[in-house]
């Protein structure tokens, strides 16, 4: 039944708009993703074809390509996700769980600007009391550093524009309200209108702004879709609050590459940079022991080695057990398939756990071999060499494929102490930098296994 001209509907997931509800979103297809706001009358009555100052295209030709000036956050793990550092004049949005670190992250790279350059840290959640007793753990700050406790945009804009900051942080957008915009603070409409005045402020005065965003359970920010849309660049801070080790993503980025990673490690003070993360992935892996295997994913520019563990047993139940943690369950199937139609191993009544040490969450398909060797090693009971690494895509024929930036990975296990690399035959060939690693190159399954394992 639709509404009166003062209310219109907001899909939440992408921001689209309706004179009526909707059970499914016809642009992003979710359901019951509709919500009811008043109209802005005076706004929306205004626009109107108005003429304005005339300006002219410019050629591409003409335009001078200068490398933009950014600021160094002192933090190597943050300026790795942000591309090298902050760009003046940038709308960084970044999400994550309640407790996860975001508001200790950004007061660490208030304290380390402000050493230089002017920083407004703008809190709706927090009193100037609370605020000063997080600061007091994370160390020493200067004067430089200005804080507000504030809600009203309009006098947010005002504060910004008196102060003329270098770098202001918003904590929450969730919380802020505009008075032009008749609901509630965190709505779609409140949440869209208040970005678009932030976009405004960064652009037009040259500030450098970040925004805290609350995530739903599905782990994405809240609010409309079209938030992450207007923003340069959007960070996810992951990992669990009860663990010590968290990881700062990024998921878009128009000054930088995306699905860069920076690792943190929650203690007393704050949160400290994990300089070499494959260190800490491979703190405790077991000497000799069946179903362990390690691998190499590449996050962005870095290569990451990780280990992963496999565990088959014969089942008690009727329905065998599939259970993995920290990859796709549908792939960890799919690969047991492969190893029943190709491989002749009899897996449907066996129980089978997966799992990638040290909380990280990889979905790369150069994990496939290393997954599925795991799986032979700990269902013959036999174990693979501790210095070896694996990595290679598996095909559903049982082929091994090509992966991507394989010297860097060689490069990256060379230095953590590997000896021997186990990858596919067509990446071998390509390799044209030397290394005192013994390269083992297979094109398919039973290959691997007679290398890895010594057959069947």
């Amino acid at each position: 039944m639709a509404k009166g001209k003062g209310s219109i509907f907001f899909c939440q997931e992408c921001g689209y708009e309706s004179v009526k509800w909707l059970g499914q979103c016809p642009t992003c297809k979710a359901w019951n993703s509709f919500v009811e706001e008043p109209v802005l009358g005076k706004k929306t009555g205004n626009h109107k074809m108005t003429r304005g100052i005339e300006i002219e295209p410019v050629c591409l030709s003409k335009i001078s390509m200068e490398k933009e000036e950014r600021l160094d956050t002192k933090i190597k793990e943050l300026n790795r996700v942000l591309g090298g550092g902050i760009v003046s004049g940038s709308l960084v949005l970044v999400g994550g769980d309640p407790g996860i670190g975001k508001s200790t992250l950004l007061l660490q790279v208030c304290r380390n600007l402000a050493e230089e350059k002017k920083v407004l840290y703008i809190s709706g959640e927090e009193s100037l009391k609370q605020i000063k007793l997080r600061a007091d753990r994370v160390g020493k700050f200067s004067d430089n550093l200005l804080l507000l406790c504030e809600t009203n945009l309009n006098s947010i804009q005002s504060a910004i524009e008196k102060v003329s900051p270098d770098v202001v942080i918003i904590d929450s957008i969730q919380t802020m309200y505009n008075e032009e915009v008749a609901s509630a603070p965190g709505s779609v409409s409140q949440v869209r209108e208040t970005t678009g005045i932030l976009m405004q402020i960064a652009k037009g005065m040259g500030i450098a702004i970040f925004i805290v965003g609350h995530v739903t359970k599905e782990g994405v920010v809240a609010g409309p879709r079209v938030l992450e849309h207007m923003v340069d660049t959007v960070l996810y801070f992951e990992g669990d609050r009860h663990a010590s080790y968290r990881i700062l993503r990024g998921v878009k980025n128009r000054f930088g590459s995306t699905n860069e990673i920076g690792v943190f490690e929650m203690r007393e003070n704050g949160l400290e940079e994990v300089e070499n993360p494959s260190e800490y992935m491979l703190n405790g892996k077991p000497k000799g022991a069946s179903g362990s295997v390690v691998t190499c994913a590449m996050e962005g520019t870095r290569p990451l080695l990780l280990e992963i563990q496999a565990l088959v047993c014969r089942t008690n139940f009727g329905i065998p057990r599939r259970t993995t943690a920290g990859t796709d369950y549908n792939r960890v199937n799919l690969l047991m398939a492969v190893l029943e139609k190709r491989m002749g191993f009899q897996l449907g009544d066996c129980d089978a756990y997966v799992n990638i040490t040290g909380g990280m969450k990889m979905n790369e398909p150069s994990m496939d071999l290393g997954i599925v060797l795991a799986l032979i090693s700990s269902y013959k009971d036999k174990a693979i060499p501790d210095n070896a690494i694996i990595f290679g895509e598996v095909g559903l024929s049982g082929e091994v494929r090509g992966v991507n930036m394989a010297e860097q990975r060689i490069l990256e296990a060379q230095k953590m102490g590997f000896e021997i690399c186990v990858l596919p035959k067509v990446t071998k060939e390509g390799i044209r930098q030397k290394t005192q690693m013994q390269l083992i190159g297979v094109e398919n399954l039973r290959e691997a296994v007679k290398w890895v394992l010594g057959g069947k």
